[in-house]
Order: C-alpha cells, then structure tokens, then sequence
C-alpha cells in the first residue's frame, strides 16, 4: 500500500473549490433553516389556521418534514447519481434546482403549490451536500489537510444559519418601515425571506459548471476501474454495522435540531417578556383589528431572529470546535461524545426552564444547544468521506444524511408537535410546546451517546481503495 502523499500548498484552483464548497454549504442550510423561522405566519397565511389548533400543526408538519422526506427519498438517488455521472455535474443541476423553486415558494397562494415547490427545494439542497463532501475529499489526497479542509469549509453552513436569522431580522425591520414593496398586497416577512434564498445560489451557478471534476472520480472513470455504485453494497458485512449505525446516529442529530432547536421561533414570541413588550409596541396599538395578527408577527421576528443568531452562533463555534477536535483526537467514537455528553445532561433544560419564561438565559442556552447539536453534522461531514471506499463515497454519504437526517431525525418535529398535546399547560402558549422540545432533546442525545459506542473506526485500506 503506497504511502500517504504528503501536503501540499494550496492551488488557486484547489482554493476556488473550497470558496464555492463554503458558499454551497452555506445556501444549504440557509434554504432548509428560512422555513422554521417562519413557520407559523407561513401556515397561517396560506391555510388561515392559527397556532395551538389540529389544523396549524397538520400543516405545519406538512410543510416542514413532508419536503425533507421527499427530499431524502429523491436524494438517495441523487447520491447514485453522484457517483455515477460525477461530483460536479450532480452539483451544478442540484442548484438549478432549488433555487429556482426557492424563489416560487415565496410568490405562491395556496398550501398545496407551496408544499409542492417547497419539496423541490429540498431534493436540490438534499443531493447537494453530500456531492459536495464527496467532492471535497476527494481533491486533497493527505489525511490531515481533508480534515481541515472539510471542517473548515462545512463551519461555513453555520454561517448559513446565521445569515438566515440576519436576513429574517433585516426584512423585518424593512417591511416594518415600508422599505420593501408588498407581496399579493401583504408585507409578509415570509415570502421575502424565502426568496432571499436565491442570492448565494448566483456565484454558485455562474462558477460550478468551470470547476473541475473530482480528480479520483475522473481518473477511475477514464481507467474504467470506476465500480458502479450500490445501496446494497451499502449492507454488506464489512460495511453493514458503519451504514446502520451511522445512519441512526445521523438521525439522532438531526432529531435534536428539528425536534427541539427549530422550535424556538414558535416558542419564542409567547415568552412572557416578548409577547409583554409586543403588546407595549406603538405599532400594534396603531394597527386597525384585521391587521394585528400580522404585525404582531412582524413586532416579535427581531426577538425571534436574536434567539436564532445566538443559536447559529453557538453551531459556527461548535463547527470550529470540531475542526480542532479532529486533529488531536484521533477517536472517532470520543469526537463524538464531546458533544453528546454536555448536549444530554443541559439541552434538555434549556427547553424546560428558560424556553418557558426567561428570553435573556434561553439565548446563552440555545447557542449552547446549537454548539452540541450542529458540531456533530460537521462530524459526519469529516467521518462518512472516510469510511466509504471511492466508488461509494456519494451512496453511503447520501443514505445516511437522508434516512438518517432528513428522513428519520426530521420525524422529530411532528413527534415534538404532537408530544405537545398531552403536555400539561395552555395550548396557544409555548410551555407545553417547550417540554415537549425538552423531553425529545433529552431522548435523542441519549440514544446518539448509546449508539456511539458501537461506531466503527474507518479503515485505511477502505478510504485508499
């Protein structure tokens, strides 16, 4: 077995990859993110139910989990697709994609042509991630240097998030002052939101198509040694044990964002502190009575969006953590639980206590629940590279982002919602909603710190296969 070729400076070409991948990693979290945040003017605008009512959490779920299902389904074939026809073709059409559907989203009338348009978005952002990574391990042969390289450039996704909450609060305070003209004669911070999704796909669109293949790919395809990929390859005995128990861990992630974090801009305006100084805002008491639902939404998105900054805040630092975690520690199984043993035993009282009725403490919390909780996305980022060989780098990456992540963790957020119901407390209040957050965190981190010990270490023969 030939020896690890050394490091070496990177080319301007090799530095351009990387400044899209960033840029690529960034759009995808900020298209899967904008939705949380306005969740619940986007269903009440589109199907007339309010908070608190069986029809408001149908839709909700409807239009947060639906399209990451369908996307996961559709990205299953995407990553086939990726090791197929290559990393860089798969990217390019990927884009198209849901930026386009991005920017329909945000003109649409009616729930079933949003839904519609929303899961196209997905199945983009979900078959491009795992092309990316790909994509990226595969331009820097030395160990080392791909870890940096992709710890680094998946911290950039935390960048994505926090862009989102930046750009909910700057279109708020926009459409507050009438600085932007209306949608269907509404100022519904919603659909700008969503539309904004399409500015970071620009540069991506215009540059990708030049960039070069992934160099192994391209070489084993000219070779014709490139094997054909295989979900069932996926299960065989030497890789069954890394694709199940990494794709249940993946959801374990995945189940702690979208069963507990992506809640907080439904939790947040109904903390008494926010809905008390919603209440005193001049704005509201000025507004005619068929207009204060909607301003009162628009008064409390900087509340929301703070929340959301420190969150995203505690995920980029977390995404930091990791990329230095990974050059010291060399265990896998221990990277892990660095973050899953703090996340278990305070994420949980986060959403019991401060999510409840103290806005200033649950600000530190959620950006310490972002730390634990999206360190371990970039974690995957570095780890699934690895411990597939070349020719199933996309399959396996893919399988276990979206049945785990997008498909099995996702499953979360209507567990949340309906663990709601049987809570004690006022339905159109956030305590109910809050504790059911807090015991899903809880369950999730507990159940990713069991399976962690069973997490194979990937082999070196695998990756240089």
């Amino acid at each position: 077995m030939a020896d690890e070729p050394e490091a070496q400076p990177l080319t301007p070409t090799q530095w351009l990859i990387c400044a899209m991948a960033a840029i690529g990693f960034a759009f995808d979290i900020f298209s899967i993110l904008v939705m949380p945040l306005v969740l619940e003017p986007t269903v009440t605008a589109l199907t007339k139910n309010t908070f608190g009512t069986p029809g408001y959490t149908n839709w909700a779920n409807a239009f947060l989990f639906a399209p990451l299902v369908l996307g996961g389904l559709f990205g299953l074939v995407g990553g086939y697709l990726t090791d197929l026809l290559g990393r860089r073709r798969v990217l390019v059409w990927s884009i198209l994609l849901y930026a386009v559907s991005a920017v329909v989203c945000g003109f649409c009338t009616d729930p079933w042509t949003f839904l519609f348009f929303r899961c196209t978005t997905l199945i983009g952002v979900c078959v491009e991630f795992v092309a990316a990574v790909a994509w990226l391990a595969e331009v820097f042969p030395n160990r080392r240097q791909r870890e940096k390289v992709l710890g680094l450039t998946q911290a950039f996704s935390s960048v994505g998030g926090l862009l989102s909450a930046l750009t909910l609060g700057l279109i708020a305070y926009l459409l507050n002052n009438k600085l932007l003209p209306p949608i269907h004669g509404e100022y519904d911070t919603w659909r700008y939101l969503l539309i904004s999704g399409v500015i970071p796909a620009i540069p991506l669109i215009i540059i990708r198509p030049f960039m070069p293949e992934s160099p192994v790919w391209q070489q084993k395809k000219d070779a014709g040694t490139l094997r054909r990929p295989s979900f069932g390859e996926l299960f065989q005995p030497a890789l069954r044990r890394t694709t199940i128990v990494s794709t249940l861990l993946f959801g374990c992630a995945y189940g702690a964002a979208f069963g507990a974090i992506q809640f907080l801009p439904q939790i947040v305006p109904r903390i008494p502190e926010v809905s008390s100084k919603v209440a005193e805002n001049p704005a509201l008491k000025a507004a005619s009575k068929p207009d204060i639902p909607s301003v009162r939404k628009r008064i409390a998105t900087p509340y929301v969006a703070t929340v959301q900054s420190w969150q995203e805040m505690g995920g980029l630092v977390g995404r930091f953590a990791l990329a230095g975690v990974v050059l010291v520690i060399l265990s896998r199984q221990w990277q892990l639980r660095l973050f899953q043993i703090p996340g278990l035993f305070v994420a949980p009282l986060v959403f019991w206590f401060p999510a409840t009725n103290d806005y200033e403490l649950l600000k530190w919390g959620a950006a310490f629940a972002g730390f634990c909780t999206v360190a371990q996305f970039s974690f995957w980022g570095n780890y699934l590279p690895e411990a597939y060989p070349t020719h199933l780098r996309g399959t396996g990456g893919i399988f276990a982002a979206n049945v785990g992540g997008r498909m099995l963790g996702t499953a979360m957020f209507p567990v949340t919602n309906y663990l709601s119901y049987v809570m004690p407390g006022p339905k159109d209040s956030n305590i109910p909603l809050a504790h059911a957050a807090a015991v899903v965190i809880g369950a999730v981190f507990l159940i990713g710190l069991i399976l962690s010990f069973f997490l194979p270490e990937p082999s070196k023969e695998r990756i240089e296969e």
